[in-house]
């Protein structure tokens, strides 16, 4: 593809022509052999095939992109991460162990975490997630240690491009009072509150194509009181539906968690979330592996979204989502590739992958087909998040697409039979080139604006740092 410099012009428009397969996700799911979309500032404004693109548009087009060789499609939604984890990935202590021992290994390591890891591990986690194919984020953020506050990651968020939703999370129920984290890893909620109003106040944008949204995001039930999970459903919803204030916790993701929740609460991790006022169409919660077919109705009803975090649910040997249960009852569900420190990686289209195989291993080659799993990193995403202005390659929608090769060894012979099933089942590929918000930020498989060697530079001297602050080495 022609190389050229990202804008911010809301008037310039750009002309994508001769894409292989332009895959929409639009209402009627069109896959558009010889495919062409238009742009103008942050919208789309024409998509169809290129023999159909109107000479005026064309003519009109600040840059015209050859997409030849190329499959195009909107930009993947991530609906959980923890970015700061990318510090932490395979601590050998915690390379084999289940979510608790898991957690007890690396609180310690997280504690020293600094206004600077935050940053650095946001911009490399979202760098690693646009060459993935991503072009919108979640990230929940639980512990804010030596000064950290989620103004580090917006301020990181801002130097890479992506759509950032920054949820901000939360730990009160220290170990004194009979939860998981250390004391020194908790806020009193006061404090959190306080914060979470701020924080909305200073960075929340509920407009059309917003580039930074906020979410509350209390850790988990075993990390924070019923108290804090109320008065932050109360807080979020006290601002009003114009402003779309989500809610995010883990849920349901262990056996260990619903014992808990049995033990100290008297229910189950579901049914608590109810209790708590935690479903509706302004929730989503990770994981949601350990659901009944009851709690799974119940989030259908209300519509409330589930973040599926596959490759994370196998490295901790949690289980597997009832994807299926949840996708044909009628709830919304995204993809999370999870915090880097339970998978590693935060490649979304390798999650995309590891989605349709995990939901066909229990028997069923048809649970889950490439375009499903695909619909749910774009469209499912979107609507996990809140947002109908992502998601789909329409007129009127955001300006995010990315395209991948179809060129290459991995797709040989894949992609001449079904160029969209190869993207999904063979080896998982870097974009060849992204878009978010119609500022073109990866050209050639590289970011135009980002030295990736000099962030993984950076951001491995800060890994090494704290863990030697941790003492654990």
């Amino acid at each position: 593809m022609d190389m050229f410099i990202p804008h911010t012009d809301s008037q310039i428009s750009i002309c994508i022509e001769h894409a292989d397969l332009v895959v929409t996700m639009d209402a009627q799911r069109r896959e558009i052999g010889d495919g062409a979309v238009v742009t103008r500032g942050a919208a789309i404004v024409w998509v169809g095939a290129t023999c159909d693109l109107p000479t005026t548009l064309r003519d009109s087009a600040t840059q015209i992109i050859n997409a030849g060789g190329r499959i195009v499609l909107p930009g993947f939604v991530n609906t959980h991460h923890h970015f700061y984890q990318t510090l932490t990935r395979v601590i050998p202590a915690a390379q084999d162990a289940v979510l608790f021992d898991w957690l007890k290994t690396l609180y310690p390591i997280w504690a020293e975490l600094t206004p600077d890891d935050v940053f650095v591990s946001t911009q490399l986690a979202l760098t690693e997630l646009l060459l993935s194919g991503c072009t919108t984020s979640s990230d929940h953020h639980y512990l804010w240690p030596n000064g950290s506050r989620l103004d580090d990651q917006f301020a990181a968020a801002e130097t890479v491009g992506v759509r950032f939703h920054g949820a901000r999370g939360s730990m009160s129920l220290g170990e004194s009072k009979g939860g998981l984290p250390p004391d020194r890893t908790t806020e009193d909620e006061e404090t959190i509150l306080r914060d979470s109003r701020r924080v909305v106040e200073t960075f929340h944008d509920p407009a059309r194509f917003a580039m930074r949204r906020v979410a509350l995001a209390p850790c988990s039930p075993f990390s924070v009181t019923p108290d804090l999970m109320r008065e932050s459903a109360a807080l979020a919803r006290s601002f009003g539906a114009e402003m779309n204030i989500h809610l995010h916790t883990h849920l349901a993701e262990t056996i260990d968690e619903e014992a808990f929740c049995l033990e100290r609460f008297g229910y189950r991790p579901g049914d608590y979330a109810e209790h708590l006022g935690w479903t509706g169409d302004d929730v989503w919660h990770a994981h949601c592996v350990h659901l009944n077919q009851r709690e799974v109705e119940h989030f259908a009803h209300t519509h409330t979204g589930v973040a599926h975090c596959p490759t994370s649910n196998m490295r901790l040997a949690s289980g597997i989502a009832p994807v299926r249960a949840l996708r044909d009852a009628g709830a919304p569900v995204g993809l999370g590739v999870d915090g880097s420190a339970s998978n590693d990686g935060s490649h979304l289209l390798n999650e995309v992958r590891q989605c349709l195989l995990l939901q066909r291993v229990m028997g069923n080659p048809r649970a889950m087909t490439a375009r499903e799993a695909l619909e749910i990193a774009t469209l499912g995403g979107a609507a996990v998040l809140g947002r109908d202005d992502i998601g789909a390659l329409a007129p009127g929608m955001a300006a995010d697409m990315v395209a991948f090769r179809l060129d290459t060894l991995w797709h040989a012979g894949g992609a001449v039979h079904d160029p969209v099933a190869a993207l999904v089942f063979c080896q998982p590929q870097p974009v060849d080139w992204a878009m978010v918000n119609g500022r073109v930020l990866v050209v050639d498989g590289a970011p135009v604006h980002i030295d990736v060697a000099l962030l993984v530079e950076r951001h491995n001297l800060a890994a090494r740092r704290l863990v030697e602050r941790a003492g654990y080495i």
